[in-house]
């Protein structure tokens, strides 16, 4: 990337955070994690502002006085000629303004969900765990893979990773949206009620942090009960105290989370692993591996046995997603980053 500089900025955006950070794309591992600095997205008008901010912070001071003229923004939303506008929060972004408003020669806007997937190849040992039997190692030499990358937190993220020929190509992908396809009786009634609040009811309307919330109130409203006003954290707290319909909610979210989870590798033949990201991830990692996550996981028919040795592994690692955007600065090379 010589015609933009050694540091990169980096941006990780959701619905509610806003992580920056630098990459060093000279270094083996180019994400500079002494450089992270979270913001709320609610404190700023637009992103350009928040990475304004950032840079003011200290981050152009991080870069070692060289100038940081170039960027790999990833966005919770759909990427489209330069332009995204996040799901789950009301900025609208423009590559084009936001490179004129920092002064860089090139900012390349990517989905989240690329970045996260971008990741895998770059995790270590550590920063993963495994939910059910099946493991995972990082590759030590280039081989041929298939991944598929969920994720909930404000929102359900979704993408797929292939690696062909040592090189990896992320697919940006709105998966979170797809219909919701209850497969018990409870979660048929819990489909009836949020329906009827919702019309069409997708994954995401479930698997996320306020997909947690909707799963107890619709579970509430089928026991004639009002719970009042709700937040992810007091139902994960509801539980961890024993408090039943609560406990029920959780189990209700970690069944469904792998039921979708199973299905996206039947759809997209991730057989090499499916990798569990986003924020709700390592506050229910305990939940995760002590409930029917697996059982729904690989409970798919005839495929059943083939499920079973698809690895479903949590990654732990606190900024995978600025983690992908440092390999894909590195990657894309300045011949390749988007300038408009």
């Amino acid at each position: 990337m010589s015609d933009i500089g050694q540091h990169v900025l980096l941006a990780d955006i959701g619905g509610t955070n806003a992580r920056f950070a630098l990459a060093d794309t000279a270094a083996r591992m180019p994400l500079r994690e002494d450089s992270v600095i979270e913001y709320a997205v609610a404190d700023f008008p637009s992103l350009g502002d928040a990475a304004q901010r950032y840079l003011a912070d200290g981050g152009s001071a991080m870069a070692g006085g060289e100038p940081v003229r170039g960027g790999v923004f990833a966005v919770a939303g759909r990427v489209e000629g330069g332009h995204a506008r996040i799901t789950n929060h009301p900025w609208v972004i423009s590559a084009p303004r936001i490179r004129e408003m920092l002064g860089f020669s090139a900012l390349r806007l990517v989905n989240d969900f690329a970045a996260q997937s971008m990741a895998i190849p770059a995790l270590r040992e550590g920063e993963v765990v495994a939910v059910g039997g099946a493991t995972w190692s990082p590759d030590t030499t280039p081989v041929d893979r298939i991944y598929a990358v969920m994720g909930p937190g404000t929102g359900l993220g979704v993408g797929i990773l292939v690696v062909r020929d040592g090189r990896c190509w992320p697919l940006e992908t709105e998966g979170g949206h797809v219909s919701f396809p209850p497969g018990t009786p409870e979660e048929i009634a819990i489909l009836e009620r949020l329906s009827a609040q919702f019309g069409r009811v997708s994954n995401e309307r479930l698997v996320c942090g306020p997909g947690l919330v909707n799963i107890h109130r619709a579970l509430s409203e089928i026991a004639g009960v009002d719970p009042g006003p709700m937040q992810p954290a007091d139902i994960t707290a509801g539980a961890e105290s024993g408090d039943v319909r609560c406990m029920r909610a959780v189990d209700v979210f970690c069944a469904v989370f792998g039921a979708i989870a199973g299905d996206l590798v039947l759809t997209t033949g991730a057989w090499d692993g499916v990798f569990l990201a986003g924020g709700v991830v390592p506050k229910m990692l305990h939940a995760l591996q002590h409930s029917g996550f697996r059982q729904r996981f690989e409970h798919k028919g005839r495929f059943s046995p083939n499920m079973a040795r698809v690895p479903s592994m949590a990654v732990l690692h606190p900024h995978a997603g600025l983690l992908g955007c440092a390999v894909i600065a590195r990657q894309s090379g300045a011949t390749t980053m988007t300038t408009t």
